[in-house]
This record gives structure tokens, C-alpha cells and sequence, in this order.
């Protein structure tokens, strides 16, 4: 069993630790057939656009498709995945076909506070599979990863990220406050953390000086303020929906 075995291995560990954390803290169903059957649909829908997304992602961000020929795509699907793409594409699918099948369900909050938990873990993977480097630097926040060279702790900042996002939203959701808008709150609150962490990290800035994560990081901006300021007007939001956004 070699190093690099070892550090895939570590990597997929946490990341299932990550779905097992969404799925062993997901609410009971208390739904009719007919809503489960629209929320199962959605859930479907939400998923592939997902990830679709986080490849699509990935395949800007570090092949710098369409500015450069790309013609790895059995190695995208094998690998390479983005959280920005995955939550922005996931998110823009469930509200376009949320009117389309007829969905009704309000807002699932804590679906909201269960994934920055879960996405942390996965950033713990990133830090010891050496993936989402930050850029060399010494000094008291530089640390060494496993390639041997001082760099911005890049994962693991954004863990600590997740992590206080996280406790935040639970605050806010036993306070009752925003109600069915905390993944809009989410989304924006990322997608600022991500455009500017992207400057410490190695990502290549070939779309106008900012890399592609940062346009997709702006996206998720737009639409968790657009989601944000459309709900106000919801008044009671049910803590048991399961919906995804």
C-alpha cells in the first residue's frame, strides 16, 4: 500500500463521511405519495445538474475550456469535481423545474444547516490529498502540505469556513430567523468567501484577471441574493421539508 493510495483513500473517507453526515441527519418524511413522488423527481433533477456542474466547473477552472483545446474528458469524469459549480447548478435546475413539476413544498432549512458541515469534511480530504492548493507563502499563516512546500492553508481555511457558516445557520434557524431562506444566505455568504480566497489560491486567473471559480462564485452572488430577497414575503416555512434549495 503506497503514500499516494493512502492519500485517495483519506480523500474518499471524508468525503463519504460528508454524505453519510447529510443523509444520517436528514428530517423524517411526513409527505403524501403524491408529494414525495415530486420531491424524489426534484431530488433527481437537482443531483445531475449538480453534477454536471461541479465538472463544468472544473472544466473552466483548470482546463480553461473553451480559451484552451480540451480533450481529457474520460480523465474529467474520473476526476475533478467543484463545490461552486455543483451548488450553482444544482441550485439554478431546482428553481427552474420546481414550476414545471408542479412543486410546492417550502424551503428545507435543514438541508441548509447540515451542508456546510458536510462540505467541510470534504475540505479536510482536499488538505491531505494535497488537492485546492494555496499559494507559496511564509509567514504565521503559511503551513506545509504534503508536497512539501509552505502554502496558504488554502482547505483548510475554507473548512474553518464551513464550519462558523454552519453554526451561524443554526443559530438562525432555532432563532426562527429567515426562515426558508437560509441556502440563500448560504450561497451568498460562499460565494463571497470563495471570491476572494480564489486570490490565495493557485488557480489560474485567465478570464479577465479572475479565474473562472470567481465568475461562478459571483453567479452563486446573484442568484442566493435574488432567492433571498424573492422569499421575504414567506411568513411560516415548515422545519420538516425536505426540499434541496
Amino acid at each position: 500500500m503506497n503514500f499516494d493510495f493512502n492519500l485517495h483513500t483519506a480523500y474518499a473517507l471524508m468525503v463519504l463521511t460528508g454524505l453519510a453526515l447529510f443523509v444520517f441527519f436528514r428530517p423524517a418524511s411526513q409527505y403524501s405519495s403524491k408529494d414525495k413522488q415530486s420531491y424524489y423527481r426534484l431530488q433527481a433533477i437537482t443531483l445531475l445538474a449538480a453534477v454536471l456542474g461541479a465538472k463544468f466547473a472544473v472544466l473552466m477552472g483548470d482546463a480553461l475550456w473553451p480559451m484552451k483545446p480540451f480533450h481529457g474528458w474520460f480523465d474529467l469524469l474520473t476526476s475533478g469535481r467543484s463545490i461552486v459549480g455543483a451548488l450553482l447548478f444544482g441550485f439554478v435546475a431546482a428553481e427552474i423545474f420546481k414550476p414545471i413539476l408542479g412543486y410546492t413544498l417550502p424551503p428545507n432549512d435543514r438541508f441548509a444547516i447540515v451542508l456546510p458541515f458536510s462540505i467541510a469534511t470534504g475540505r479536510l480530504g482536499c488538505w491531505l490529498s494535497g488537492c485546492c492548493l494555496g499559494i507559496p507563502m511564509r509567514g504565521p499563516f503559511s503551513m506545509v502540505g504534503i508536497d512539501g512546500v509552505s502554502r496558504f492553508p488554502a482547505p483548510l481555511v475554507e473548512f474553518a469556513f464551513h464550519i462558523a457558516a454552519g453554526c451561524a445557520l443554526v443559530v438562525l434557524w432555532r432563532k426562527k430567523i429567515l426562515a426558508g431562506r437560509l441556502f440563500a444566505l448560504y450561497l451568498i455568504l460562499y460565494g463571497v468567501f470563495r471570491f476572494f480566497s480564489e486570490f490565495l489560491r493557485v488557480t489560474e486567473k485567465a478570464f479577465h484577471g479572475y479565474s473562472a471559480y470567481q465568475w461562478f462564485a459571483l453567479l452563486m452572488i446573484v442568484a442566493g441574493s435574488a432567492a433571498l430577497y424573492f422569499r421575504r414575503e414567506r411568513k411560516s416555512v415548515s422545519t420538516i421539508s425536505m426540499e434541496a434549495s
